[in-house]
Order: C-alpha cells, then sequence, then structure tokens
C-alpha cells in the first residue's frame, strides 16, 4: 500500500502521471548530449587538468542552471500554474462565489494528481452551492412557517385581551389559538428532529423487532381520526423481522398514515399492507386521496414543500423530509407514487432479519 501511494495509484481516477514519458525521453536525450558534450571536454584537455578542471566547473554548473531553469518553467507551466489557478478560485470561494467552476486540464480523459485535484474543487463548489441554496431556502421558509402561526396567536390574543370578540365566538378565538401554537409547536419539533438526524454522526444502535406488530400499532393510533371521516381502513401486514431504530421507524408510519387521513375525503379508502420477498419487506400506505401530479410526486420529500396549498394549515412541510431521512439512516428505500384524483401509495423498502 505504501508503494501504491508513493506512485499515486492509491486513487484509481489518477490515470496519467504528472512527469509524461515524452518529457522523459527529453530529459534523457538532453542528459545523452551534455555527457556527450563533458566527454568532448575531457578529451579536449587530457593533457593539460588544470584547464579541464577549470572548463569542467564552468561546464557543470552551465549545466546545472540549464536543468535548474528547465525544472523551474516546467514546474510553473505543468504543475504551478493549475496551483495557482485552483488558489484564486478558492479566494472567490471563500469571499461567496460559488459559481467558480475549473476547466479541465485534460483533452484524452486521463487525469492526473492536479486533475483529480481540480476535478474534486469543481465538486466541492457544487456541493456548497447547493447547500448555500439550501440553507437559503430553509431560512426563508423557517421564516415565513414561523411567522404565520405567531400572527394568528397575536392577532387572536390581542382580540381577546381587548375585548374585540364577540362573547359567543370566544371559545373559538381560543381554540384557533391553541391549533396555532400547536402548529408552531409541532414545526419547532420536527425542525429540531430533522436537523438532528442531518448532522448526527452517530446513531443508537438498531435492534431487532418485529414490523408488523409496530405497524398496527401506528396504525391504531390514528382509529379515531379515520372514524371520525368515515375512512375505510384496511390493514393487511406480515409478522416479519426488521433491525432498525424502532422509534425512528414509528415517525415514518406516524407521517405516511397522518398524510393518508389527511388527504383522503369522507368515505374514502386507506390501506396499509406489507409484502417479503428476496430479504426485504414492502411497506406500502396508499390513499383515495386528492393525488398529486407529476411535479409534485417529485418534490415531495423535499423541506417545507406543499403541493395541496389547500391542507398547508394541517401541516408544514417537513414530515416526507424527516421520513426519508429516517429511511435513509436505516439503510432502506421511499417512494411515491400518485396521480390527480386517483390518490397517492408510499412504500417503504427495508431489509429483514
Amino acid at each position: 500500500m505504501k508503494w501504491r501511494s508513493f506512485f499515486g495509484k492509491d486513487d484509481p481516477r489518477v490515470t496519467a502521471p504528472i512527469v509524461s514519458w515524452k518529457i522523459i525521453l527529453v530529459i534523457i536525450g538532453t542528459v545523452f548530449l551534455f555527457v556527450a558534450a563533458q566527454t568532448a571536454v575531457i578529451s579536449r584537455y587530457l593533457d593539460n587538468v588544470a584547464a579541464m578542471v577549470s572548463v569542467l566547473t564552468s561546464y557543470l554548473t552551465f549545466v546545472c542552471m540549464v536543468f535548474a531553469l528547465g525544472i523551474w518553467v516546467y514546474w510553473r507551466q505543468t504543475t504551478g500554474k493549475p496551483l495557482r489557478r485552483i488558489a484564486r478560485a478558492a479566494r472567490r470561494v471563500a469571499s461567496g462565489d460559488f459559481g467558480v467552476q475549473l476547466p479541465s486540464g485534460r483533452k484524452n480523459g486521463k487525469m492526473n494528481e492536479i486533475d483529480v485535484l481540480s476535478a474534486d474543487f469543481n465538486t466541492m463548489v457544487r456541493e456548497l452551492a447547493g447547500n448555500e441554496m439550501l440553507k437559503s431556502d430553509f431560512i426563508a421558509n423557517v421564516s415565513h412557517e414561523i411567522k404565520t402561526p405567531l400572527s394568528i396567536i397575536q392577532s387572536y390574543t390581542k382580540a381577546l385581551r381587548d375585548g374585540a370578540a364577540p362573547p359567543d365566538q370566544r371559545e373559538q378565538y381560543m381554540d384557533t389559538v391553541i391549533e396555532a401554537a400547536g402548529r408552531l409547536n409541532a414545526m419547532i419539533t420536527n425542525i429540531l428532529k430533522l436537523s438532528k438526524l442531518e448532522n448526527q454522526q452517530i446513531f443508537p444502535t438498531p435492534e431487532t423487532y418485529q414490523l408488523g406488530e409496530q405497524l398496527r400499532r401506528c396504525a391504531l393510533g390514528f382509529m379515531e381520526k379515520w372514524q371520525a371521516k368515515d375512512i375505510d381502513f384496511e390493514i393487511d401486514v406480515e409478522d416479519v423481522a426488521v433491525c432498525c431504530d424502532a422509534e425512528l421507524m414509528e415517525l415514518v408510519w406516524n407521517n405516511l398514515l397522518s398524510n393518508a387521513v389527511k388527504f383522503t375525503p369522507p368515505g374514502g379508502k386507506i390501506s396499509l399492507r406489507s409484502h417479503t420477498g428476496e430479504g426485504k419487506v414492502y411497506v406500502t400506505v396508499r390513499d383515495t386521496g386528492c393525488g398529486m401530479d407529476a411535479e409534485t410526486a417529485r418534490r415531495a420529500f423535499e423541506k417545507f414543500y406543499q403541493g395541496d396549498s389547500s391542507h398547508a394549515s394541517e401541516g408544514n412541510g417537513l414530515g416526507l423530509a424527516l421520513a426519508r431521512k429516517v429511511v435513509d439512516i436505516a439503510g432502506g428505500r421511499i417512494s411515491v407514487e400518485s396521480e390527480p384524483g386517483k390518490g397517492s401509495a408510499f412504500t417503504v423498502e427495508l431489509n429483514t432479519v
């Protein structure tokens, strides 16, 4: 491994040396010419040792200067120039310019260490640009989402304090305040959970448990809500063992079931099913709600994205982002199939024990 690192083979992307074989041949040819010239000098002053030493000293000094100049020019063009370009680009990135991209130095597709460094720099800048955009959107959305319930709480409590609320509507005003405070609390809780999952590196050790039992328990937690809407709820789950963080996975099921109940109209249908195959279990939550178009389905797992504005007061667009992060941590996959007017089906794929 040490020898592979010495020759630059620790990175499989390095397919070309910094010093090409053509340059090596030029160096060998130049050395041969200098040696031939040195031999001629020795032959010329063979009978005069003092003169030969003087001439050889001057000649070797000249040769060293030529080699030093050649090495300096070659290094400056092949290594120093791209390094200076990277340094200038790094300063631009440090000043907040994330549109910097370094040109590719190779035309034949082969890369040396400098080319790999430039490619990694470009990847880093693109990731930073994406993170900066995500952070800006996140801050904008958080400020908007927090402002809405705070405005409701402020206006309604002010009306109650000043006696502007009609006596027969005071209870309704208080319920509205309580609902807005609950939304604010749920949003902050989800933001903290999502932020923790995105930034922590060490997660609780997963444990083996029965997934079917957990799914039934989560479904029963929404019984009152689906019965209030006269929804036909079907459960058909297999008893299968998985190795995950049960508490985190419960967030996924609760979110998917909550969305299904929220978007399914009265008299609709929700099904919770699971099946196994090839060492995996597939859990599907299907509803007969409003459904989503292709663009909404594609962005469904983005933070704060809410495709159906008519239900914006019932959520904050963080649940599915949180669910996807949990599933990623568990080593699984989550996907959605949906059509407008035909409902949605969210499927979670997990490894079985």
